[in-house]
């Protein structure tokens, strides 16, 4: 059986618990084992935190990944800035080793060591490519025959020449992961921009981050879209908040919480009665 160490984020736990429980229960159906990651931190936020000072970021990322290793496990996210932000430090520590000998110089003031060697994937990765369609087929128990734009983040596929996840202008992975559960995913215009929240515009900038996320509805309302499948709970916080008094009511929900549906699951487990804009199943 697979195993990794799993890191839940900050947004998840706290706002969206449903997404924590439908992945636990989505993987354990899939045969993938989720070990907590006892003692992890914020990833922490790129966008922010990296802007103020870079040493602390990579200390603070290395430490997860000090954790993750301790463990003897790669370490898999639930969430596209958790993940951009661990496979960046994982990938910046890998490569420069004199950035890795100061790093430790840091992590050794609380008893840890990293060797720059834990691997940091996406959950839809591990689907995709651990997983496997037709595995994933296989564990349906109700086709959710929902019409839904599949919504991929910025940090998922980028930087794509490290991540070669799928072409980032015109990315497959996810429609293909939500068709497999029987979801039919609209075909529509500027998947790959952002949703609005990135980087503190969100919460600097509120207003300006709503216009982002006004596109992006326009887009997926035009293409015949009634659901929004998201692999990111903090582009899941910005659809399901920023739709309030906005017109807009499309349901938002987790690619994790898509798979609950399907496999059976109660809807009050999948924790969507703790969504803003009501979700219409």
């Amino acid at each position: 059986m697979k195993k990794y160490a799993f890191f839940t984020g900050c947004i998840a736990p706290l706002r969206y618990p449903g997404i924590e429980k439908s992945t636990r229960e989505v993987f354990k159906a899939l045969e993938v084992e989720l070990v907590d990651l006892k003692g992890a931190s914020c990833c922490p936020a790129p966008g922010v935190i990296k802007s103020f000072s870079k040493t602390t970021w990579i200390a603070a990322a290395a430490r997860n990944l000090a954790l993750a290793e301790k463990e003897g496990l790669d370490i898999m996210t639930i969430c596209n800035g958790c993940y951009g932000s661990l496979f960046d430090a994982a990938h910046e520590l890998h490569e420069n080793k004199e950035l890795l000998e100061s790093v430790n110089e840091i992590l050794s003031e609380i008893g840890l060591k990293y060797s720059g060697e834990t691997k940091v994937r996406h959950f839809a990765e591990v689907l995709y490519k651990e997983v496997g369609i037709d595995k994933i087929k296989r564990a349906v128990k109700k086709p959710a025959k929902y019409e839904v734009a599949a919504f991929y983040g910025c940090h998922f596929l980028k930087p794509s020449k490290l991540k070669q996840l799928d072409d980032p202008e015109d990315p497959k992975i996810l429609d293909e992961l939500v068709e497999a559960v029987g979801a039919k995913s609209m075909l529509r215009n500027e998947k790959p921009i952002c949703c609005g929240a990135g980087g503190g515009l969100r919460s600097q900038f509120g207003d300006t981050a709503l216009k982002f996320t006004k596109v992006n509805l326009e887009i997926m309302e035009n293409s015949g879209a009634k659901m929004i499948v998201d692999v990111c709970p903090f582009c899941h916080l910005q659809f399901d908040a920023g739709q309030k008094d906005s017109g807009f009511a499309l349901s938002v929900i987790h690619l994790s919480q898509l798979y609950g549906i399907a496999m059976g699951m109660d809807a009050k487990d999948l924790g969507l009665d703790a969504h803003i804009t009501p979700v219409k199943l």
